[in-house]
């Protein structure tokens, strides 16, 4: 067996980007991640306006009488919901690389990528409205 597939024997395949390791994976990691972030913002009006929900959301958090540990749960609830439209996301884009022919799987998901967007949404709405009413 090859010296670099022996490495990898408990993984379905071998692939030669994860030769990477130590701060010259964490410096490449962070890159993709800045180039993620950017091509949602770019490509994805439902990202903005996560981002856009966030920006408002998140600094009107500190101006509220809650606990601290309300307050981090406001903040989480928000981040999440970007967390999952980045995911979201992802899953569009994958399904539209695969192809453009509307089929049922591809329909399937992309609306599940939605529904779990709307159970973050949900969450937030929720959280906000017992921390606040509480």
């Amino acid at each position: 067996m090859h010296e670099k597939c022996q490495k990898y024997k408990y993984m379905n395949s071998y692939s030669p980007y994860k030769g990477k390791s130590g701060l010259k994976r964490i410096l490449n990691a962070t890159g993709y991640s800045i180039s993620g972030f950017k091509a949602a913002y770019k490509n994805e009006a439902a990202f903005r306006q996560i981002v856009l929900i966030n920006i408002i959301l998140i600094p009107v958090s500190f101006f509220l009488d809650v606990s601290r540990s309300e307050h981090v749960l406001l903040i989480i609830v928000c981040l999440f919901a970007m967390i999952v439209e980045l995911f979201n996301s992802a899953i569009e884009a994958v399904v539209d690389r695969v192809s453009l022919e509307k089929h049922q799987l591809s329909k399937n998901a992309k609306d599940m990528g939605s529904a779990a967007q709307f159970v973050a949404l949900s969450i937030i709405a929720i959280t906000w409205l017992i921390i606040l009413l509480g």
